[in-house]
């Protein structure tokens, strides 16, 4: 039988894909809301898969992605988030995940995602691997990102949801002049004059 670890800071979500594992056949062996614990708690009880959200506390999702990939015998990870897979599919592809599914799903589609990720194939969405070519100016706004680092798409994202310089420091575990280098930083990559463009790109991509 096959070990799952579940990291979500929705507790909806978590209930939903333990009750999704455990009729499949599936034994969840831990759960937890926040990158700080599951880096704690996977190294514990060593899961054959983890089943990762980016958007979650104190560390995200991409940080303990990267983390877990540099472990001597990492878990498989399946991404299963909010987020748009254009932007953010290949970077978890990049830092070692095995597959990525959007909430937006069917559940049947996580089930799928599972089992393909357990029998050592990877799982990605079509936008991840080619992402929508539109008109120029879109594809020029893609290139951009490209320049911007997992830290800072992050960052940016918490900005979009109408977080403050305090609240992101506090939930990054970041000080309050790291933030600020952070958004002077993504203004200039992104060519963006004000946060309010900043804000409006991040829409624009899916970010929020």
């Amino acid at each position: 039988m096959n070990s799952v670890f579940i990291v979500d800071d929705h507790p909806v979500i978590r209930l939903a894909v333990r009750m999704l594992l455990e009729h499949e056949g599936f034994k969840v062996v831990g759960e937890t809301d926040n990158g700080v614990d599951a880096m704690q708690m996977v190294r514990e009880c060593m899961p054959d898969l983890v089943i990762l959200d980016i958007s979650i506390p104190k560390l995200d999702g991409l940080e303990v992605l990267t983390r877990f990939n540099a472990m001597h015998t990492p878990p498989r990870i399946l991404i299963l988030t909010a987020q748009c897979p254009t932007l953010f599919g290949i970077r978890c592809m990049q830092s070692g995940a095995s597959g990525y599914v959007c909430k937006q799903e069917e559940l049947s589609e996580l089930v799928s995602a599972i089992k393909a990720v357990l029998s050592g194939y990877n799982y990605f969405p079509s936008e991840a691997l080619n992402p929508t070519r539109g008109d120029e100016a879109r594809c020029a706004e893609l290139e951009l990102f490209k320049s911007v680092n997992d830290r800072e798409l992050m960052v940016m994202q918490l900005f979009a949801q109408g977080r403050n310089n305090k609240e992101i420091a506090k939930g990054m575990f970041l000080s309050n002049k790291t933030v600020s280098t952070y958004k002077k930083r993504l203004m200039q990559k992104l060519k963006a004059k004000s946060l309010v463009e900043l804000i409006e790109m991040a829409k624009r991509n899916s970010l929020v």
